[in-house]
């Protein structure tokens, strides 16, 4: 017993790689997947004559393949090595994202989206974020925020790049720009995915986990209600605030520097409010992290001025980030290890779906109204919805902790 305890030095210190290499390339995929395509909104609409409805949807397409290639890869993940699952995600990535510069239909970027999300994304995002908690006993949580911040700083980073590189070469330069480079970033570092070596990693810790307070089955429904919501009002400033920001006189790149600032904000929040999650509880510091954004996102429409803007995005980016790493910590400290895979997998494909139906909803009310108004005041209701859940959910905690505690079904095949 005495030997399973002690960590050989080599695997301790390989996991710190692990969650560097994990950050740079959920920055790059999730950077183009989630919110990329917001620097193409105004060159697309002024060189192909689409509608911002139709726009949006190709980054919902991506959102959906995402949704549902995440349960799959996942799965994908736990039968065969992680490091040959990541490789072909990266690899996907980067050739769909070079392809899209080429396509002359709407349909063929609605595909080669969703197929970067699928086999791309989806292979990364759930496995990556699986890896990474697999070599930390202790402090996974830290490490989750720490990968979390390093998609947000891609998140704010690829649509800035995204602009300067439309700007240079146009948008069909632009795609084929970034996606070659996505190759050349993420390819090698997916080489140096791999599992700890037996004895390592978080598996020993999870044996002695308390029962859950709450059934599985009833978080897995009442979390992924909840994310429905909460990325759906998280969508509409990552999908529309830079074509809000362009409507106020801004040019691309200027927008592109105000999403950039939110998000280098978001990489300072995702790690503090994973702090938080470790002082005040994962459920309490999600809720603190909805409300922050609910009660901000309808501020952005009552700005005009692109100084304001970058004033007050930050403010917004740091609260709002703290969301994606309460969502993940809640999923760690609600449901126990014998059913987390399957049910991550689960939550987060409906958050994903939350995300492709806020950013295309925000495109079709723009065209119907002419105006984000009712895009911003929709998504704030969204949180409100998502904050209801959370309570519900955190009610039923509450209730179940004070309660006898019930027996925890060991882990099974």
């Amino acid at each position: 017993m005495e030997q399973v305890k002690q960590t050989p030095a080599q695997p301790d210190r390989y996991r710190w790689i692990i969650v560097g290499a994990a950050s740079v390339v959920l920055a790059v995929a999730m950077g183009q997947l989630v919110n990329g395509l917001s620097a193409f909104f105004t060159p697309l609409e002024e060189s192909e004559g689409w509608s911002r409805g139709d726009i949006a949807l190709i980054n919902s397409a991506g959102l959906i393949g995402l949704a549902v290639g995440g349960i799959a890869m996942g799965w994908l993940a736990d039968r065969i090595e992680t490091r040959k699952v990541v490789l072909a995600g990266t690899v996907v990535t980067g050739i769909c994202i070079t392809a899209a510069g080429f396509a002359t239909t709407l349909w063929q970027l609605y595909t080669l989206f969703f197929v970067a999300g699928a086999l791309g994304g989806g292979a990364l995002f759930a496995p990556l974020f699986a890896l990474v908690g697999s070599w930390f006993r202790t402090g996974a949580g830290l490490a989750i925020g720490i990968v979390s911040a390093g998609q947000a700083m891609g998140q704010g980073g690829i649509p800035l790049a995204n602009a300067m590189l439309i700007d240079a070469l146009g948008w069909r330069g632009a795609f084929v720009a970034i996606g070659i480079a996505s190759l050349v970033i993420m390819v090698p570092l997916a080489l140096l995915a791999r599992a700890p070596n037996s004895g390592t990693g978080g598996l020993g810790a999870q044996a002695e986990e308390e029962a859950p307070a709450v059934r599985p089955s009833v978080v897995v429904v009442l979390m992924s209600l909840g994310v429905v919501f909460c990325c759906a009002l998280m969508s509409v400033p990552l999908m529309h605030l830079a074509p809000l920001v362009e409507l106020c006189g801004a040019t691309g790149p200027e927008a592109g520097g105000v999403v950039f600032v939110m998000m280098l904000s978001a990489i300072a929040g995702r790690i503090a409010f994973g702090k938080l999650a470790d002082m005040i509880g994962a459920l309490p510091a999600y809720l603190a992290a909805s409300a922050w954004q609910a009660t901000l996102v309808y501020v952005f429409i009552q700005i005009d001025d692109i100084g304001l803007f970058y004033l007050f995005a930050p403010i917004y980016g740091f609260g709002y980030a703290g969301v994606m790493t309460g969502v993940l910590t809640s999923i760690r400290a609600l449901i126990p290890a014998y059913c987390r895979a399957g049910a991550s997998g689960i939550i987060i494909a409906f958050a994903w779906g939350g995300h492709g139906l806020g950013g295309w909803l925000g495109g079709a009310f723009f065209d119907m109204t002419g105006s984000y108004g009712l895009t911003f005041g929709v998504a704030a209701l969204a949180g409100v919805a998502n904050l209801a859940l959370i309570l519900t959910l955190g009610a039923l905690v509450l209730r179940g902790r004070s309660g006898p505690p019930a027996p925890l079904k060991p882990a099974m095949a």
